[in-house]
């Protein structure tokens, strides 16, 4: 699980039938301070997330099976919250 920033949309029009109705969208990894590491990936998203949206990230398969509730759902990477405010103590 991480947390990202959405940076982007995918527009497909081919691709696997289960992704069928589902936004796929470029996320940037970010520090738990919110700094951006550099670092972008696909996710489908599940929370109707936007672009600048900071989001919650789960990046493995069976949690995208859950989340979906698909048996073997061609997903790895997952949305699963949009994310309000991070509050860490120093």
């Amino acid at each position: 699980m991480f947390i990202a920033r959405v940076i982007g949309e995918v527009v497909s029009t081919i691709k696997h039938p289960a992704l069928t109705g589902r936004k796929l969208l470029v996320v940037e990894k970010l520090t738990e301070r919110g700094k951006p590491t550099g670092n972008s990936q696909l996710a489908v998203d599940s929370v109707s997330a936007g672009e600048g949206d900071t989001v919650l990230v789960m990046d493995e398969g069976s949690s995208a099976a859950l989340v979906t509730k698909m048996d073997n759902p061609p997903i790895r990477t997952i949305i699963v919250g949009v994310i309000d405010s991070i509050d860490i103590e120093d």
